[in-house]
């Protein structure tokens, strides 16, 4: 991938340390997303759709469950990482089609997919609701839709503590209230899309809980080597508050049984009827 960083890109970058990140926060979820599309029969032969693909760690593993009788469309804005995919598609045979957009620019025939799958993307819109209901046209009686997003991101939190890293992880959070959209979306989804006419048909809590061996708790720790950086930027920390953040990070890790309770999704499942 190019390091040239794209004018449309992610709130954390779409280059190649961010798609170490993404590949390793794959890792970490990838048996939820495989439960949430077990539970919603996605299956052979089907057309999806992948909505704010990213790379497309799991576009790939949807176009392995459709086979060649079936198609997965991924939509993402990062021409970076639709041309990532793209490769991948290629190299293992993938019957998958990209399209480079925003979400407001979705343009599919009504009845086009058997179901849709999103993660962490409606958490960065500022019409969640608006885009949920032109999707909702494209699929078909029937198909269900499969989202995943965060419910109490400040669930986030590590013990034992320091002022510094908790001011730092709050400074997220702050900035993410700041911006377009609502990072605890998934509070709203079963609200949108029982008003657009959608069965909700499940519902289930997923939270990470990890001490500092576990490869679960890479996923936030990866984020702060990315994110707090940034915010210090944004006039949320100090200098030397984000180099008292990642000291005391350190000694914290130090520690086997320090502790770390991720932000907590929330799965919701709801068919077109």
């Amino acid at each position: 991938m190019s390091k040239t960083v794209e004018s449309n890109a992610y709130i954390l970058g779409t280059d190649r340390a961010e798609l170490h990140r993404l590949g390793l926060q794959h890792q970490i979820w990838a048996s939820e997303a495989q439960s949430g599309w077990k539970k919603a029969g996605f299956t052979r032969g089907m057309h999806l759709l992948d909505l704010g693909s990213g790379p497309g760690f799991c576009t790939k593993e949807m176009a392995y469950i459709v086979g060649n009788e079936g198609q997965v469309t991924a939509v993402d804005k990062s021409k970076q990482y639709l041309d990532y995919l793209d490769k991948i598609a290629t190299m293992h045979g993938l019957n998958i089609n990209t399209q480079e957009g925003t979400f407001d620019e979705l343009d599919f025939g009504a009845d086009s997919f058997d179901g849709m799958f999103c993660r962490w993307a409606m958490a960065w819109i500022s019409n969640p609701k608006e885009v949920l209901a032109k999707v909702l046209t494209a699929l078909k009686p029937g198909a269900k839709m499969v989202l995943h997003e965060y419910y109490h991101w400040m669930a986030h939190q590590i013990n034992p503590g320091t002022p510094a890293v908790t001011k730092a992880i709050r400074g997220c959070y702050d900035s993410f209230q700041d911006a377009d959209g609502d990072i605890d979306v998934g509070r709203d989804l079963p609200k949108f899309l029982s008003e657009l006419g959608m069965k909700i048909t499940s519902t289930r809590s997923m939270s990470k809980f990890a001490r500092p061996q576990d490869i679960a708790w890479q996923w936030p720790r990866s984020f702060y080597e990315v994110y707090w950086p940034k915010i210090k930027e944004m006039g949320y920390l100090t200098e030397a508050e984000l180099a008292q953040a990642f000291s005391d990070l350190q000694e914290i890790e130090k520690n086997p049984a320090s502790t770390l309770m991720c932000p907590i999704l929330i799965e919701v499942i709801a068919e077109r009827v």
